[in-house]
């Protein structure tokens, strides 16, 4: 994976197209959990709810809570949403991500997610799968079913354990994500970038383009998160 600063701006006329993840949503005040309208919706594993526009999953331990999100995806997509940790990692164990161009949902607890892209984050002190970097890692996977899923990239990121504490983990992170589903490349942008003007990247398999698909998931494994609508 590398990194280089933002090259500046896309015809967004011609070649953008912008996908907010956690939309604007109207709620009622009449229960703490929010009565949210959204797109075409599936709380498929884990405990979801809203308080009030946020949205939290609250199943410390459920390893594949997931929510399926009908959206529309071909071509360059940008996906923005803020993320906080609310507990469940005292036990070495954490990890979340995003299924993106997925072709089908699932509504049930699955590891894959149909023919679809799971970029990952994780923690994991003691980690069971021979071969698996201990510690906090980014993974790239290649969902080919609902039960199969096969590692294609895997990045160390332990070294960013020394500038994380704690404290930093009460605070919400920017997630901004683009890829272009016609030519592969992947671009994850530093949350530590208050300009979000530097990026990581790679590129998926060209064999694999272009990628098509009509559903997003959000995915917790082990860990509560709570996820709220654009970067801050």
């Amino acid at each position: 994976m590398y990194k280089k600063p933002y090259r500046g701006e896309f015809d967004k006329e011609q070649f953008m197209k912008r996908f907010v993840l956690f939309l604007v949503v109207m709620f009622a005040t009449v229960s703490l959990f929010a009565q949210v309208t959204l797109p075409e919706h599936q709380f498929a594993a884990g405990q979801w709810g809203f308080i009030g526009t946020r949205l939290y999953q609250n199943d410390v331990r459920a390893s594949l809570a997931k929510m399926n999100l009908r959206a529309p995806q071909s071509g360059p997509m940008i996906y923005e949403f803020n993320v906080r940790y609310e507990d469940g990692l005292q036990d070495g164990h954490g990890g979340f991500g995003l299924h993106v161009f997925m072709d089908s949902a699932f509504n049930a607890a699955s590891w894959g997610a149909g023919k679809s892209y799971l970029l990952w984050l994780n923690y994991d002190e003691r980690p069971v799968t021979r071969g698996f970097t201990p510690g906090f890692t980014a993974q790239v996977y290649k969902s080919v079913s609902n039960s199969q899923m096969d590692l294609v990239e895997s990045f160390d990121l332990n070294w960013a354990l020394n500038y994380i504490s704690w404290n930093d983990l009460l605070y919400t992170v920017p997630v901004k994500i683009w890829i272009n589903g016609d030519t592969g490349e992947v671009r994850v942008y530093d949350p530590t970038d208050p300009a979000l003007a530097y990026y990581w990247y790679f590129n998926i398999n060209q064999r694999d383009l272009p990628l098509r698909g009509n559903w997003v998931a959000v995915r917790t494994n082990g860990v509560k998160l709570s996820f709220g609508m654009g970067l801050n």
